[in-house]
């Protein structure tokens, strides 16, 4: 008899031993974790949910859980209302939070059952990650590399982008040339949003798609009775236009005949509607594009040489994505974040294996064969990483080339921001690494986590020895 008293004070003496571990690790991980019962009140909350939220534990236990988070997550897609239904855990979901003095906070949740010794549901667990300084570096990393809509970390094309605004200030005739699906209209976009004009109408028309007779119908517009069915007047883009930007993409596509009548908008600034008899002026900055190579069309005869000078005021060729290998994982990065959005999935990016096959591909279609692409995995990858067998097959038929040292250096471009921004803060800040937390806004077990994680060595002298 004593030895089974014994027994089972040793065990409860071992279980309340093992409890006290189980907090004590809790209270001293970076991550915020909290815990629900089946009515969704708190029933415990970690110090990091703590700092993450600005609410004190004693006021968060007992509430409900999106009183105290007011989470997007809350309103629509409950991570944690997903997995005490399914049973099925959910790991990294994207969402925020509104902390105690109304700012928003970006996190990532992961979430699972809360069950006791003997298999009961009990509620549910989730743990929440605070990405604030990942948004902001993302951010940075934007404005750096990015103009508008257009993200690229390449010298050709960081040089464009340099140049853009002086561009964008004058109201002199701009030429793009690139292959199909390199950008030509989102530059063509960008130089519109960034000048005097972005206020007024921005308007693109693909002049390869149209016969003469309709193009010009569509540009110069007609007059009630210009041809049959024409029963009332229709303004053209050169109208509507008034003020700001038309954009003439394939314009190598259009014919000697056109070229005239276009060549004369230029020069006189005004035009004739279809069965008009009267000129019309138009303020409009003319910005045209073309895949093709003008400067051997007008040798060969099938450009005219006095519109292409005309056009070829400003020329910007933007170079094909095989030619900027290194702006794949930016460029991937950008379209899965889109696309979370637009198929509300929460898919964190692509693994190596996958980068290393769209990196090995020459994109003959350019950034939009590699957007398609992004596409194609989103339909067959539910959650976590796009991995390889989510891409088409026929990627896996390519032999997997070996990055560049300029490809390697940008396969991961938020993490090696990171990675300068915490050098920059520890360096600015002796070395001192709760000084550098702070300065950083997050708690110095995040940032000694960070370090390790983005392989930045402990000095022998932290910067607290003076």
């Amino acid at each position: 008899m004593a030895a089974s008293k014994d027994q089972k004070k040793t065990s409860e003496t071992s279980e309340t031993s093992r409890s006290s571990v189980t907090e004590t690790i809790l209270e001293s991980i970076s991550d915020g974790v909290f815990t629900v019962d089946h009515t969704w009140r708190i029933t415990s909350f970690n110090r990091a949910a703590e700092e993450i939220t600005g609410i004190p534990r004693d006021e968060a236990i007992g509430r409900h859980c999106w009183e105290v988070f007011r989470s997007n997550m809350c309103e629509r897609d409950c991570a944690l209302k997903k997995t005490m239904k399914v049973g099925k855990s959910f790991v990294s979901s994207e969402t925020y939070i509104i902390n105690k003095d109304r700012q928003r906070i970006p996190i990532t949740v992961s979430t699972s059952v809360l069950k006791d010794k003997r298999g009961k549901i009990l509620g549910g667990v989730e743990t929440f990650r605070d990405h604030s300084l990942v948004e902001e570096l993302r951010k940075e990393l934007s404005s750096r590399f990015q103009m508008e809509d257009m993200v690229s970390s390449s010298e050709s094309l960081r040089k464009i982008f340099s140049i853009v605004p002086q561009v964008a200030e004058s109201s002199s005739t701009v030429l793009i040339q690139g292959e199909t699906g390199t950008g030509k209209e989102l530059l063509a976009r960008a130089i519109h949003n960034v000048g005097p004009r972005k206020d007024k109408p921005f308007v693109a028309i693909n002049c390869g798609a149209l016969p003469d007779t309709l193009l010009e119908s569509e540009l110069f517009g007609y007059k009630k009775g210009a041809f049959t069915h024409a029963e009332k007047d229709k303004p053209g883009h050169f109208s509507l236009a008034d003020g700001g930007t038309i954009f003439l993409d394939e314009i190598g596509d259009t014919s000697p005949a056109f070229q005239v009548k276009l060549l004369r908008v230029l020069e006189e600034q005004e035009f004739m509607p279809l069965g008009s008899v009267k000129k019309e002026k138009t303020d409009v900055r003319i910005i045209a594009a073309t895949h093709m190579d003008l400067s051997t069309m007008v040798s060969e005869g099938t450009f005219r040489r006095d519109l292409f000078y005309r056009i070829n005021v400003v020329r910007l060729l933007l170079p094909p994505l095989r030619e900027r290998m290194e702006d794949i994982p930016l460029l991937a990065d950008r379209f899965i974040r889109k696309m979370n959005g637009i198929r509300g999935k929460s898919i964190r990016g692509l693994s190596q294996e996958s980068l290393a096959r769209l990196m090995a591909h020459d994109y003959p279609g350019n950034i939009r064969e590699l957007e398609n692409l992004i596409e194609h995995a989103f339909i067959l990858c539910s959650e976590g990483d796009i991995e390889p067998r989510h891409l088409p097959a026929w990627l896996s038929d390519q032999p997997v080339r070996t990055p560049s040292k300029a490809i390697s250096a940008s396969a991961n471009p938020v993490a090696e921001a990171e990675r300068k921004h915490l050098l920059e803060t520890l360096s600015r800040h002796g070395h001192n690494r709760e000084a550098a937390a702070r300065a950083l806004g997050i708690h110095k077990t995040t940032l000694y986590r960070k370090m390790k994680k983005l392989g930045i060595p402990l000095p022998d002298d932290d910067g607290r020895r003076r």
